[in-house]
């Protein structure tokens, strides 16, 4: 990984999430970073991600969107693994009940697979890919803590009715934004990647 020579005011988030792409602009709102979206690029193919581990399906859309469109993007996997069932879903995550499922068909299979397991715990993990045509860069963010038996809450998405982090009474579709954006998995990583971009504006 090569070292980033200027800090971007335009950046490319290789996502149609609205959910995903509010959240990373709120985070990166100080730094006075203009967001893009694949939305504003309707031509552009949907990356398929197929690959076995968080880091290589980010690095995968990270590179073909920079590709694509000449800006430097950002892409991000995330997995939630849960210890009673070996790490799944995983890479998985997004589809657990089927290709075409929603979030709460996702939800709906969690919890009947962990119905009569008595060990709940599991953590979110995500992983950040910047490809700006030069330069590559990963970033980790990880958040513990455990399955609920039921859900709770209406805000956040996916399994965030049924994921208490460690340390809270609330899911996080209980917790504020702001709350969540402070422990999230996703908040974890953007904050690293933040710091990096902070680091490089200030050398």
């Amino acid at each position: 990984m090569n070292t980033l020579s200027a800090v971007p005011d335009l950046i490319l988030v290789a996502s149609a999430n609205p959910h995903k792409i509010e959240e990373l602009q709120q985070m990166l709102r100080p730094l006075s970073i203009t967001l893009k979206s694949t939305l504003d690029f309707p031509d552009g193919e949907e990356v398929v991600e197929d690959l076995p581990t968080l880091e290589g399906n980010a690095l995968k859309k990270a590179r073909y969107w920079n590709q694509f469109s000449g800006l430097p993007a950002l892409a991000d996997d995330t997995g939630l693994e849960v210890d009673a069932l070996d790490g799944a879903p995983g890479v998985y995550s997004a589809r657990y009940a089927g290709e075409k499922a929603s979030y709460s068909d996702n939800v709906m299979k969690l919890l009947n697979e962990l119905e009569d397991k008595p060990d709940k715990t599991a953590r979110f993990r995500t992983v950040i890919a910047f490809v700006d045509g030069v330069n590559e860069h990963l970033f980790e963010g990880v958040c513990s803590g455990e399955i609920t038996d039921r859900q709770k809450g209406e805000k956040g998405f996916g399994y965030d009715p049924v994921f208490r982090p460690a340390g809270y009474e609330k899911t996080f579709a209980e917790l504020s934004p702001e709350e969540k954006n402070n422990i999230s998995h996703r908040g974890l990583s953007i904050k690293a990647f933040t710091e990096f971009l902070e680091s490089k504006k200030n050398s």
